[in-house]
């Protein structure tokens, strides 16, 4: 997901994604521990998208 997609999203939408994303990076770390997943890159890049998500809801808190 791009950042410009991201500052498109609502506040509720935002909430609804990060919830989503916090959750498959959850499922993708306990696989990943049980046995090594295919691409262990997506570890790193849904953590990083959960960040970009958390960045973008605070910076639209402030705004309000």
């Amino acid at each position: 997901m791009k950042n410009s997609e991201i500052k498109a999203l609502s506040v509720a939408e935002l909430n609804e994604k990060l919830i989503s994303e916090k959750e498959a990076l959850r499922k993708i770390k306990f696989a990943h521990k049980v046995s090594a997943i295919e691409n262990p890159m997506k570890v790193k890049e849904t953590r990083k998208l959960v960040a970009r998500l958390k960045t973008e809801l605070r910076a639209k808190e402030l705004q309000k």
